[in-house]
């Protein structure tokens, strides 16, 4: 029944592998589950319930990409855009009436966007867009989410903190938290040199044991009871989203899905070799799986839910069907009860004057962010037309902490550039159509946001 379903032995994987690939997924994602509530408070949502509807929505998500698409892309809640739903909620709040909460109206505003979503799944607008993007900005695409998760991982490290007068600055290299992630990556680098399975999974629990002898990670017990997910259940309020103030919103956020998931399915597909002939099988459902997670986790209460680059973690660790996700979204079912042991892997590690640190994750990230940088040598260096826009993509998304302005800043170079150099005609209408949107977003961004 497994191989009927997800097709095992066809794609060259096996249950063993699938599993430890799903693990490794969860593992490298599942601070995710703590860091959304923290995040999502601070618009005045209660905590202990975006922590249940974050685990709530990612195992449904998943399990639906799982079955649905038969990949291995898990999602959860969007980084960046959990952000700007906080952004955006006390901005209302502020200009609102005294105590009144806004989050119900931004709830309702990411409820929408995720529908509008599902529609252009269903007709197939997304799919069109992934065809329609240039070769050497899918591969600056994929090399621009290393970059980002590389970046993610070194301030999980401590490796890089701010600075004043550099905006960043390297860390304490012989702090104990840093030596810890040192070692981790290093570990994870020796097992895939000597091409052990599952080498990612094995170097993060390598590096929590490490960090328990530390004094790092802490044990917390194992089993704690899930908490209510009463107080944002069902609070969306979808009628204060549609008014004319808050169409900028849904775009918004309509907008940022579309790229950020356009992105990382084309990063993640084209680092597992899941393309045929440049394309993503099935990918139809692929972003159907993904319009439902936002729409679904928007009604139990959480951001924007995504597919997440972090699924990398898990190709490399072999796994190669949807039965990973099954494995990953039943994983996160399991955090429910298991807040304690969680949290030991994905918890965060407190310094004064410091952001928090995730130094049991920071060595997975790392190392899938040297899987990430293999498509920089598809770009074609010599063409500029190619070339720069290429670089203005893989660039900003680091700098800018963000998929969508990185791809955002490739569309326009390449229309500009092209046009330019009289080969206008080699753009799709597309990718012209996707420039202009950008262009109009910054627009409305920097007058109306």
């Amino acid at each position: 029944m497994m191989e009927k379903l997800f097709g095992i032995q066809a794609k060259g994987s096996t249950i063993p592998t699938e599993i430890i690939a799903g693990a490794a997924t969860f593992m490298t994602m599942s601070y995710i589950i703590f860091v959304q509530p923290i995040i999502l408070s601070g618009a005045g949502m209660n905590l202990e319930a975006v922590f249940v509807a974050t685990c709530l929505a990612s195992a449904a998500a998943t399990l639906v990409m799982g079955l649905v698409a038969n990949y291995p892309i898990a999602l959860a809640p969007a980084m960046g855009h959990n952000v700007l739903f906080v952004i955006i909620a006390t901005t209302v709040a502020a200009q609102g009436a005294a105590g009144e909460p806004a989050w119900p109206r931004v709830l309702g505003a990411v409820f929408i966007a995720g529908c509008v979503f599902m529609v252009l799944s269903l007709f197939r607008f997304r799919a069109r867009l992934v065809d329609a993007i240039p070769e050497s900005l899918k591969n600056a695409i994929a090399v621009g989410i290393g970059l980002l998760i590389t970046l993610v991982g070194l301030e999980y490290a401590g490796l890089v903190v701010d600075s004043e007068s550099t905006l960043v600055f390297i860390g304490d290299i012989l702090s104990p938290h840093v030596l810890l992630v040192l070692g981790g990556t290093l570990f994870i680098a020796i097992l895939l040199i000597y091409r052990v399975k599952g080498a990612i999974l094995w170097g993060i629990l390598a590096t929590a044991l490490g960090g328990l002898l530390l004094g790092i990670v802490k044990y917390e017990g194992l089993v704690a009871a899930p908490p209510s997910l009463a107080p944002t259940l069902f609070r969306l309020d979808i009628g204060g989203a549609l008014t004319v103030d808050f169409l900028v919103v849904i775009f918004v956020f309509l907008f940022l899905d579309l790229f950020d998931t356009v992105g990382t399915l084309i990063g993640v597909s084209e680092r597992g070799g899941l393309m045929v002939e440049g394309r993503l099988p099935r990918i139809g459902r692929a972003f159907f799986s993904d319009a439902f997670g936002t729409v679904f986790g928007a009604l139990l209460g959480t951001s924007t839910v995504t597919s997440y680059v972090e699924s990398t973690a898990g190709i490399n660790a072999g796994g190669r069907t949807g039965l990973a996700n099954v494995v990953t979204a039943a994983l996160f079912l399991l955090a429910l009860f298991f807040v304690p042991l969680v949290r030991m892997v994905g918890g965060a590690y407190i310094l004064e004057g410091q952001l928090p640190l995730y130094p049991v994750i920071a060595p997975a990230l790392l190392i899938v962010g040297v899987f990430m940088m293999a498509g920089v040598r598809k770009i074609d260096w010599d063409d500029y037309t190619e070339a720069v826009p290429a670089f203005f993509t893989l660039i900003i998304m680091p700098f800018a902490f963000s998929i969508a302005e990185g791809i955002g800043f490739g569309f326009v170079t390449y229309s500009l550039l092209k046009l330019a150099a009289g080969r206008g005609k080699e753009v799709r209408p597309f990718v012209y159509a996707c420039a202009g949107v950008f262009i109009i977003l910054i627009v409305l961004r920097r007058f109306f946001l």
